[in-house]
């Protein structure tokens, strides 16, 4: 079944000053709401900045997610031994976070280009005029470490999946 929303066949995106740039093609059986997904570990909110962080699942990582510019700036992190955090060491913008066992990226929808995201210059054909923010960020997905809720704040959040998406009580990061 078809989700509610329109679905992109590819999104592009980068970081603030543009020396990274990535491409991300999804598969014709891309599942878009489960997808969709944020984390609340302590982690993500001092990477972000954010009292959560919005991330959409692109797999297989080996040929969804491509960087299409040079990578010469490109830095990474580590901020635990299971998971790598891709940055641009030039403007600071966090691209994506990586685990280490698994053939999936989980790109930072903050970072997705504003034609797709809310469709900034879309002609309507290609690109709805609102753009694909609603396939990328749905509450459908998979809400990580809930046991890091703010409380009165984060917990009442329709997005962050009280009524739909799973719940992951967690309190690692």
């Amino acid at each position: 079944m078809s989700p509610p929303f329109p679905t992109p066949k590819f999104i592009t995106g980068g970081c603030v000053c543009n020396s990274l740039r990535y491409r991300v093609d999804f598969p014709a059986d891309h599942d878009f709401e489960a997808s969709s997904c944020t984390c609340q570990c302590t982690q993500c909110r001092k990477q972000t900045g954010a009292l959560f962080f919005i991330y959409h699942v692109a797999k297989p990582a080996s040929t969804a997610f491509k960087f299409t510019s040079p990578t010469t700036t490109l830095k990474s992190y580590r901020a635990s031994p299971d998971a790598e955090r891709v940055i641009c060491g030039e403007c600071g913008s966090w691209i994506c976070w990586k685990p280490g066992n698994g053939d999936y990226v989980c790109f930072t929808v903050g970072t997705v280009d504003p034609l797709y995201l809310f469709g900034e210059g879309a002609d309507g054909v290609e690109v709805p005029k609102e753009g694909f923010g609603l396939a990328l960020v749905n509450g459908g997905g998979v809400h990580c470490w809930v046991g890091n809720e703010i409380k009165g704040v984060t917990d009442k959040m329709e997005l962050l999946g009280k009524l739909k998406g799973r719940r992951v009580v967690d309190g690692g990061e």
